[in-house]
């Protein structure tokens, strides 16, 4: 299974090589967002200003949310450092499977406010679909002739790792032998969102130190930032990529996903779920934990998340080997996480370098993990994994192994 193709739209930057550059940099995002103004917490990591309409198109912002924007232009990006020709391949054999959350956190405010004031003919004819979370896969096919299987993968913030991790059953089962995957989120932008996570806890209240305030694996955190973004790869069938002399980033080896089966929101204090989704994502890849040379962590920066992560890790791999926090500079991508970290593994392995964990000033001393922090560090690897953690008992893991 050949990773061919990459995109990263994030608050470090529009584009993989912004994106990974300010990664290697090992500094936050997070800042003041005027968007949040008046809310309890009003700071979020957001994507740096784009004109959407430039970049996809007028008719297609008009008609969708942000979410689809931001996956749209990431396949785009994907699709053209792939080197793939849509106009020349056969579309029956092209998937699309993207991880959504909570779609519609644009539209659904402002259409309640309308209907709350009697405002009926004011309500949007796009309503509908800029409220459906497969208008994200749905475009990217529309845009690209993309034919064959099309999905919308929902389970919270694992729901981009998800993805990736159907997309790689299409290609393996024989129906597809090109598959557009990985997850978009634009939570960052929404009141709703902001507001709502704030409520139930969730949120890092540092509003006096934004740019301090995502710190997993820290003493002091106390909350994950809001984040916003897409991360998007392009899966080939290893043969048809080696037919058109693709160049290959890595291959993604294994996956495995579960349920913890414990709470709504907390994951299971020993990270019961993690453990069962990267030994199915060993066994899928025909590795040993010892053949793993780096871990991405989910790593929200919440004090139950961080602790459940870490006795994982630990009961998998015994003394684990070097983990990052990506979350710590672009914050928390929500569906779209998953698939940004992937892609972040790919890149890691391509440059043989792990990004700097930010914040990491002083280390919880329950964790026990060897964190990369401060600045980046080279490292010898032919494998690194990738935990993705969602509510609801929600986990993932993938592993990708070089090219």
């Amino acid at each position: 299974m050949s990773v061919t193709g990459l995109g990263l739209t994030t608050p470090a930057g529009v584009g993989t090589k912004a994106t990974w550059e300010r990664l290697c940099e090992g500094t936050s995002t997070a800042a003041p967002d005027d968007r949040l103004a008046g809310l309890p917490v009003d700071f979020s990591c957001r994507i740096p200003d784009f004109d959407a309409s430039a970049a996809i198109g007028r008719r297609i912002v008009w008609r969708t949310d942000r979410f689809v924007h931001l996956a749209l232009l990431t396949a785009r990006e994907a699709l053209a450092d792939s080197g793939l020709d849509p106009t020349d391949w056969d579309g029956d054999r092209v998937g699309v499977v993207i991880g959504v959350g909570a779609s519609s956190q644009d539209t659904a405010p402002l259409s309640y406010e309308q209907l709350a004031r009697g405002a009926h003919r004011a309500l949007s004819p796009t309503i509908v679909p800029r409220s459906m979370p497969n208008m994200a896969p749905a475009e990217i096919a529309i845009d690209c002739r993309a034919t064959g299987p099309n999905f919308a993968v929902s389970t919270a913030c694992a729901s981009g790792a998800t993805a990736l991790g159907l997309a790689h059953d299409l290609i393996i089962s024989g129906t597809c032998d090109i598959v557009i995957a990985g997850g978009s989120e634009s939570a960052g932008s929404s009141r709703l969102a902001a507001g709502a996570f704030w409520r139930m806890g969730a949120l890092s209240t540092r509003r006096h130190d934004p740019a301090g305030a995502s710190r997993p694996f820290d003493a002091d955190r106390d909350g994950f930032v809001l984040g916003e973004g897409a991360g998007i790869l392009v899966l080939e069938e290893t043969g048809h990529a080696r037919a058109r002399r693709a160049a290959v980033h890595a291959r993604l080896a294994g996956h495995g996903s579960s349920c913890d089966a414990h709470h709504w929101t907390s994951p299971h204090p020993r990270g019961r779920g993690t453990v069962q989704a990267l030994g199915t994502a060993l066994t899928g890849a025909g590795l040993t934990p010892a053949d793993i040379g780096h871990v991405n962590a989910h790593a929200t920066s919440t004090p139950a998340n961080d602790i459940s992560e870490a006795e994982a890790l630990r009961t998998v791999f015994g003394t684990p080997p070097p983990v990052t926090a990506t979350k710590s500079v672009i914050g928390h991508a929500i569906a779209g996480a998953g698939a940004i970290e992937a892609a972040v593994s790919v890149l890691t392995l391509t440059t043989q370098t792990i990004h700097p964990t930010a914040n990491l000033d002083r280390p919880d001393p329950a964790i026990g993990l060897d964190i990369v922090s401060k600045v980046p560090r080279q490292h010898r690897m032919s494998a690194v994994a990738s935990t993705s953690v969602g509510f609801g008992g929600q986990n993932t893991a993938l592993v990708f192994t070089t090219a």
